[in-house]
């Protein structure tokens, strides 16, 4: 093996959407400020395009390298050769469609080759094909495409066979390379042939220098073992994985599969003795039976092999039978209660197995495949001494698993060989392979085994499904697990079980004879258990000098929001805060809008620490970032107290108390000094637009508490709040690819006349100009014709500070009202008579249809009539899922930041392994035409797409959020996509109600196939937004 210096890179091409396809590009959004963005990600991506494990080593070499690794012009023979061969092999375009054992969800390109021309067999890597659901194609090198699926993946060796339709293949004759693993030797000449770094057809030459190596590590992803590996130096990068290593003669002689990513041109290619016989098994019907003992054997040369006990005697006879050899096979790792187990020892050296002396991995995978279920003798070394014993061989088929079960957002099957053999654990529990939705721990790293739930034990899959069945929709459960990396540990956590969004319990099971894994449901969801009245005291505030402030502790709730579905440009699935109760009686608590994006969610209110009720939403503010939800008070039986909001602004270089809670829900409070008050200036995110506050007003404190908490309240001495603290979505940083978050303080006196609206039952219909506005000196404004009466004006007016306010940013609205309108470079002097010097007198735009407004314009003094627009229709109420793209009309914050809107079909957000994001239609972009008939509206666009047959290609019309229009063609899939249509209506329990499309027909609810797409946070890569 080499050192532990040594690094290794999968072959595997990273997926389309990063490299260009056919010599174009894909046409998306550059990122904002970054200009190496173009072609690498869409603008609109909301995660950041961190590789896989197969494509964290991939690096790019240039030509000039190549070419100096080239040993020179091919002979005649070698052209020959050559010509003959790539006619069999292809390039395969494939989606992984969701995240299944070692395997994450994701769009990528390798390459295959033809080894059965009249059956339509092709063999590539086990890592394209991978262990779960795969969806894709190949394309022949005369540019003939066809689908192919899997008939078949190895447990563990790098390779898998594909089936295609050979009748679909017209202009070309399709022909198959000979399989011959005898012609390996050290110093022959070899050619690798395929798809290398996103190239049509690479042709790398090298020379095979090993035939002994062990299979490289790829780190926590699927890696080789049991097997050795030639090495060679061809030096093939990204999309050459399963590329024919070919001989002068035109003979297969090994399977290309991985190499370093340190710099050095080494490649790594599996052996095709297995892979030849796999292939005869199908050729010939016959199961391709596969042994194990669950022990991982490294070949280790005779100086260690000595080391560890191997005895004079034993060297002298095994270089007698195998002279050329200079390694013997060594238990590396041995699973627990495996049949392995209290058998063999780490550090036995293998001498025999049925007598035989042996020291290849091929001959041991002869004899443990052939032997499933009956008993082997082997003879081991053990610091000298022989131990001989007996086990029985596994069935390898088995311990690798064929099936999963979705429920709650997350998706579970039975531990495998792969993981178990990567952290030496036994091969036996409940894997979680989608950590999504109530199934998300803290911590949202992969790798979790699911111990128990609701106090009952989940030993192994089946007992999993037959627990979950028992559990309420909306129930409160205690859920155990441990994680791979650290078994000792185990961590208890209380989950919120969600079978109403989502409310099958569905078992996919592979099918090889389809390719295709088939759906069936387990069990429909149990009624949620009706919530009864529970009894809770809140904490004592400890070392406060007011009493009214510690009081002020009955008025603070947990507010914990999870959205099924990602709308609206937003981040996160996840998020949490504390919310200020501002009416006991009704049950009305204001909160964050970074913590309640949109109503198509669910809320969990927590009172003292103790009382857990449902929430719901009742008002989102279109610009100032708060939201008011609302619990049933009828179920809490608390002292919860209604904060008293102050009807006075809050001034500069007052002091105030600081209440708030930190990053772990703690609560801490301090005596601070109001240190600014500004218009809130967040950068928009052209990346991504999403909700962010404009036109109001951000309040800093003179704390370090302050940038620790992000929800809380600024309170004076008798109790009276008078500001929230809340956090603001910010933009996405270019640099890290996180979203920045601000803490700031919102003045209590804005809120109140919504606030008084809500209490009386009446739905606030709030105006607004559609215009964003920011603060300007004095000096600015002489410059842009304010007269010298109105800058002496204002400087008596807010003494604090002198300043005006311009448009900035129009907002397009869809129907423009009639009068006059704002437009950029604009002053605002005056609305309906009163001097605007403070950001908080815009608010009477909120209750008038009509302003009447002197403006400056261009030096000159307007007096105009402005009309403000409803702000009924900002939220988003319809959404569709279509092909693994979220579409809805383009929100407010996108609205906010163009200047037209080329349709109402907007991309919001996509998911890694679906359609949409192999064949690159990206978030941001507007779709404006579907196999040349425009969809202006979503309407349109559904009553279009359903049409489309399943598994046949449309084309697109979009255009970019920075109007370049383009044409993407897209191949339909029903069976994990299916096209999936939101609509909010009050009538349903969630308030939103859910119709899928199938074959054409409309589904109520959830169709029989596909898992539903819960939508991971974007710093996991799950899903773009």
């Amino acid at each position: 093996m080499n050192g532990p210096n040594a690094t290794t890179r999968s072959k595997r091409k990273e997926p389309p959407h990063s490299h260009a396809i056919d010599g174009r590009h894909p046409k998306h959004l550059r990122a904002n400020g970054d200009p190496l963005s173009a072609g690498v990600s869409s603008g609109g991506d909301n995660t950041p395009e961190t590789p896989d494990d197969f494509e964290a080593g991939y690096d790019e070499y240039d030509d000039t390298r190549l070419q100096a690794l080239l040993p020179g012009p091919d002979t005649a023979e070698w052209q020959a050769t050559i010509e003959n061969v790539v006619r069999n092999v292809v390039s395969i375009r494939f989606c992984q469609t969701c995240s299944f054992d070692t395997d994450p969800a994701l769009t990528s390109e390798a390459t295959g080759f033809v080894v059965d021309a009249e059956r339509g067999y092709i063999l590539t890597n086990r890592h394209v094909v991978g262990s779960g659901p795969f969806w894709g194609y190949c394309v022949f090198d005369n540019h003939e495409e066809v689908d192919a699926y899997p008939v078949y993946r190895d447990p563990v060796h790098d390779f898998g066979i594909l089936k295609f339709d050979q009748k679909a293949i017209k202009y070309m004759p399709v022909a198959a390379l000979p399989l011959r693993p005898d012609l390996a030797r050290v110093g022959i000449e070899i050619r690798v042939v395929g798809n290398d770094a996103g190239e049509k057809l690479s042709i790398l030459s090298g020379v095979i220098s090993r035939l002994d190596r062990n299979a490289p590590e790829y780190g926590e992803g699927y890696s080789d073992f049991n097997t050795c590996y030639y090495q060679a130096s061809a030096a093939a990068s990204g999309g050459s994985s399963g590329s024919p290593v070919v001989n002068i003669d035109g003979y297969a002689v090994a399977l290309q599969a991985g190499g370093r990513a340190d710099g050095a041109s080494t490649d790594y290619f599996l052996p095709l003795d297995r892979p030849l016989r796999a292939l005869r098994c199908l050729q010939e019907g016959k199961p391709i039976t596969r042994g194990d003992i669950q022990c991982q054997f490294l070949l280790k040369p005779f100086d260690e092999c000595r080391r560890l006990g191997l005895t004079p005697e034993w060297e002298a006879q095994t270089r007698k039978a195998f002279p050329k050899e200079t390694n013997m096979l060594v238990a590396e790792i041995v699973l627990p209660d495996g049949p392995s187990h209290n058998n063999i020892e780490e550090g036995d050296v293998l001498i025999k197995v049925n007598g035989e002396l042996l020291t290849q991995f091929i001959r041991l995978d002869d004899i443990l495949d052939s032997s499933v279920g009956q008993p082997v003798r082997l003879l081991l070394l053990r610091g000298g001494e022989e131990v001989e014993v007996e086990i029985e061989v596994g069935d390898l088929h088995k311990i690798t698993p064929d099936r999963f079960v979705s429920v709650c957002g997350g998706s579970f099957h039975n531990l495998s060989y792969q993981q178990a053999r990567l952290y030496g654990v036994a091969c036996k529990g409940v894997y979680v392979c989608e950590a999504g939705g109530s199934f998300r721990p803290d911590n949202a790293d992969n790798g979790w085994l699911v111990q128990s739930i609701d106090h009952k034990k989940t030993p192994d899959l089946d007992t999993f499904i037959e627990v979950m069945k028992t559990i309420p929709d909306k129930a409160r459960v205690v859920v155990t697990y441990k994680h791979l990396r650290d078994l000792h540990t185990l961590i208890t956590t209380i989950i919120y079980v969600d079978r109403h969004w989502a409310k099958q319990m569905k078992m996919a099971v592979r099918n090889d004879e389809t390719g295709l894994w088939d759906f069936s449901n387990l069990a429909d969801a149990l009624p949620p258990v009706p919530p009864v009245p529970r009894t809770a005291s809140f904490i004592q505030l400890e070392h406060t000098s007011h009493p009214a402030v510690a009081d002020l502790v009955r008025s603070f709730v947990h507010v914990n929001c999870t959205m099924p579905v990602k709308l609206d440009g937003f981040p996160k699935n996840r998020k949490w805060g504390m919310g200020l109760v501002i009416d006991a009686d009704k049950g009305l608590v204001v909160i964050s809008r970074a913590i309640v994006p949109y109503d198509l969610c669910d809320i969990s209110i927590t009172i003292a620490d103790s009382i857990v009720v449902e929430g719901k939403v009742v008002f989102l503010h279109p610009l100032q970032n708060y939201a008011i939800i609302q619990y049933d008070p009828k179920l809490v039986d608390a002292p919860v107290l209604s904060a008293k909001l102050s009807t006075e602004e809050i001034t500069q270089g007052a002091s105030t108390y600081f209440i708030g809670y930190n990053r772990i829900g703690r609560i801490v409070h301090a005596a601070t000094t109001v240190t600014e008050i500004f218009a809130v200036t967040i950068p928009a995110n052209s990346g991504a637009p999403r909700y962010r506050a404009v036109n109001v007003n951000a309040i800093t404190v003179d704390t370090s508490l302050s940038g620790q908490c992000g929800s809380g309240v600024l309170v004076a001495q008798d109790g009276t709040v008078q500001a929230l603290w809340l956090t603001y979505l910010g933009e996405r940083s270019p640099s890290t690819h996180r979203d920045e978050e601000y803490h700031l303080g919102l003045a209590t006196p804005t809120m109140l006349p919504v606030i008084s609206q809500i209490q009386q039952g009446i739905d606030p219909k709030l105006r607004m100009l559609s215009v964003e506005f920011r603060a300007i000196q004095m000096s600015q404004a002489r410059l842009m014709g304010v007269s010298e009466d109105w800058i002496q004006k204002v400087s008596v007016a807010n003494t604090a500070h002198h300043q005006l306010f311009m448009v900035t940013k129009r907002t397009f609205e869809r129907k423009e009202p009639e009068g006059d309108a704002l437009l950029e470079g604009d002053i605002i002097i005056s609305l309906n008579g009163k001097l605007i010097t403070k950001i908080s007198d815009l608010d009477v735009m909120y209750s008038h249809e009509v302003l009447d407004a002197v403006i400056v314009r261009d030096c000159q003094e307007l007096n105009v009539k402005l009309p403000t627009v409803a702000a009924d229709d900002v939220e988003t109420d319809h959404a569709i899922s279509f092909c693994g793209a979220v579409l809805h009309r383009p929100h407010h914050a996108v609205r906010q930041q163009i200047s037209k809107l080329f349709s109402e079909v907007y991309v919001s957000a996509r998911t890694r392994g679906s359609p949409a994001y192999q064949y690159g239609l990206a978030p941001t972009n507007f779709i404006t035409h579907v196999n040349g008939k425009a969809t202006p509206d979503l309407e349109s666009f559904l009553a279009a797409v359903v049409k489309i047959p399943d598994n046949t290609y449309f084309r697109l019309r979009a255009v970019t959020f920075d109007s370049v229009p383009w044409v993407v063609t897209m191949k339909k899939n029903e069976h994990y996509f299916p096209t999936m249509e939101w609509i909010k209506d009050p009538k349903e329990e969630c308030g939103w109600r859910r119709v899928t499309y199938e074959g054409g027909k409309a589904i109520q609810g959830e169709g029989p196939d596909g898992v539903m797409q819960a939508g991971d946070e974007s710093t996991e890569m799950e899903v773009d937004a």
